[in-house]
């Protein structure tokens, strides 16, 4: 089937060569641009996630293809409103898959990937995680409704296309309308932050009225201070991909009861035992 983020990495390339031409030429004091070491590892981690997804899109393929066969009924492709509802159903599945990779801590070791650059550009959409099989679950349920595999693989990869556009500071904010309706570079920007007001918000992805109706939405006031509450400090990709994974098992090792390991498998990143 057609692979559309194949098909787009030139265009993402060229942008990505652009913007920091920009940099050089059009900088800008309040923009941090880009630091050669940063972009690397996010260039380093993004063709990680290619090769893995070589393997593992076949078994997500496979996974899809089997709910489908036991699906009620199948909608067809060739009618334009299953299209629009497969972009309401995907976007809705893309704001719970990312709210619970902020507030699940087990799942948060698979996204933390994409958050740990303490640098904002198109190089920072590339910074993808090498653990994506977190992910199926959220998008199985549009198999069982009908939707088929390839419509949903599709419609995904719209997603995920769009979504590196969002990654900049070149863009400032965009007319009013689209804001209200449409995650935006601004409102991406916030998620990004690691400023206390800006922490675990925005996690719409073509649409930010998700965030608007169950109450995430921060809209992008105060600069932001990009990365994580406690940065990695590090630009080795393996552990940038696997190290929180690592912190998980340290904590879940040196817990003293259940509870505890249960907290640091499956609370917040941030949870402790004396957290109540």
């Amino acid at each position: 089937m057609f692979d559309l983020i194949l098909h787009a990495i030139p265009v993402f390339a060229i942008c990505l060569a652009l913007e920091a031409v920009s940099f050089h030429f059009l900088p800008d004091d309040d923009e941090k641009g880009y630091e050669l070491r940063d972009a690397t590892t996010s260039l380093s981690m993004g063709l990680g996630q290619v090769f893995i997804n070589i393997g593992w899109k076949l078994v997500v393929l496979a996974v899809f293809a089997a709910a489908y066969s036991v699906a009620p009924f199948h909608l067809p492709a060739d009618n334009p409103l299953v299209w629009v509802a497969l972009f309401f159903a995907d976007d809705f599945a893309y704001y719970w898959y990312h709210r619970l990779h902020h507030e699940v801590r087990v799942l948060w070791g698979s996204h933390v990937v994409h958050h740990s650059s303490q640098f904002y550009n198109l190089s920072t959409a590339l910074r993808q995680t090498w653990t994506p099989m977190t992910a199926l679950p959220f998008w199985l349920p549009l198999a069982f409704l009908g939707f088929s595999p390839w419509m949903i693989l599709t419609q995904q990869a719209i997603s995920l296309v769009y979504q590196f556009f969002l990654h900049t500071e070149r863009v400032q904010k965009l007319p009013r309308p689209l804001e209200f309706v449409l995650n935006t570079p601004s409102h991406h920007r916030v998620h990004h932050g690691s400023n206390p007001e800006y922490l675990d918000t925005n996690y719409g992805g073509i649409l930010i009225v998700w965030d608007r109706l169950f109450g995430t939405f921060e809209p992008e006031g105060a600069r932001v201070r990009y990365g994580l509450t406690k940065n990695i400090e590090t630009h080795n990709p393996v552990t940038v991909a696997f190290g929180e994974y690592r912190n998980i098992v340290r904590d879940v090792r040196t817990a003293t009861d259940w509870r505890a390991r249960f907290g640091y498998v499956f609370r917040g990143p941030g949870w402790t035992p004396t957290a109540q």
